[in-house]
């Protein structure tokens, strides 16, 4: 074997090291991933921020309560899920996105503009992490 055909394989072995450890993404944890984030989803749709904080990864919970979590929401919109769809997943990082489809609307119609924009659709991405077989909403990337 020459010089050139033992970098060559060199180089696939580190590749391939670097493989190792990967966590990939099944037919099976796509659609578990996509169960969770509608289910946050409804939860907040639902005003229910108990749930919702329940899908924040371990490592928001171990920084920031259900009390701080609850906080940051507004009562003063409504929103409606329309879509959940997965973009891509990042294997070295366990990291996934999915796109959210939602309908906002104000709760109280304060003026005629208001009335005449109605509801507002929005597609929102969120980054969701692998952690141990299960997927958690990561609020913090």
């Amino acid at each position: 074997m020459g010089a050139l055909e033992r970098l060559g394989v060199l180089i696939l072995l580190v590749l391939l090291s670097g493989c190792v450890g990967l966590q990939k993404m099944t037919d099976e944890s796509q659609a578990r991933l996509l169960e969770r984030a509608e289910a946050r989803r409804i939860a907040l749709e639902d005003r229910d921020w108990s749930t919702a904080y329940e899908y924040t990864s371990p490592a928001y919970k171990e920084i920031f309560s259900r009390e701080m979590y609850e906080r940051k929401f507004s009562y003063m919109v409504e929103w409606e899920l329309t879509s959940v769809d997965f973009v891509n997943y990042d294997a070295r990082a366990a990291v996934a996105s999915v796109a959210i489809g939602v309908m906002s609307r104000p709760v109280k119609q304060t003026s005629a503009a208001s009335v005449a924009i109605g509801a507002v659709p929005t597609k929102v991405v969120e980054q969701w992490i692998l952690l141990d077989g299960e997927w958690w909403y990561s609020a913090n990337l």
